[in-house]
């Protein structure tokens, strides 16, 4: 006997449709004018660390379909208690990203890159953790590219330097992510 849940198909065919919807001016209906700000820099420094504007898309492309992912599993209840647990780990393990990457930036010469890349790996491993029964292989591969690319100790390394050609970008990062913080969005 084949079991049908028209809810799991919706479920599936909202996943399917958004992921495929994660152009910029989707991103701009979907999100906050501050998030969408955040994801501009961030593609910023990956069009200026990469020099390609193609690789640049597809990391910052590859991020949005994720959090919509994410965001459908949640919305929909899909995670099990264990995952909800896990999903709380990985909001600290962000949230405690979040505040050091403010904080190394708000406090010139503090950055230690591999402070940074531990917690990024740390994300990474948490979230593919928390997704590994829902999402396809496809997905994970999206996952690992987003927070290897953005761990790469050669562009912490830049976007970290006091008046490098990243740290306006990264200043403008942490402006938006500490107004997400005194929101409490992060």
């Amino acid at each position: 006997m084949e079991s049908f849940s028209s809810k799991d198909m919706a479920m599936k065919a909202q996943k399917k449709i958004l992921s495929h919807m994660a152009s910029k001016s989707m991103v701009q209906m979907l999100i906050d004018d501050t998030s969408s700000e955040i994801l501009d820099e961030l593609y910023r420094i990956s069009k200026e660390h990469s020099g390609n504007r193609t690789e640049a898309q597809k990391v910052v492309k590859d991020l949005v379909k994720v959090v919509v992912k994410v965001g459908v599993l949640f919305r929909h209840n899909r995670f099990s208690k264990e995952e909800l647990s896990l999903a709380q780990d990985f909001k600290k393990k962000l949230h405690q990203g979040v505040m050091t990457t403010i904080s190394f930036q708000e406090v010139e010469f503090t950055f230690d890159k591999a402070v940074m890349m531990e917690l990024l790996t740390d994300c990474r491993d948490i979230l593919l953790k928390l997704v590994e029964k829902h999402l396809t292989p496809k997905s994970f591969g999206r996952i690992r590219h987003v927070f290897n690319h953005y761990s790469d100790p050669d562009l912490l390394t830049n976007l970290y330097t006091p008046g490098g050609p990243l740290w306006p970008n990264l200043t403008k990062i942490c402006n938006g992510l500490n107004k997400l913080v005194e929101e409490g969005k992060l």
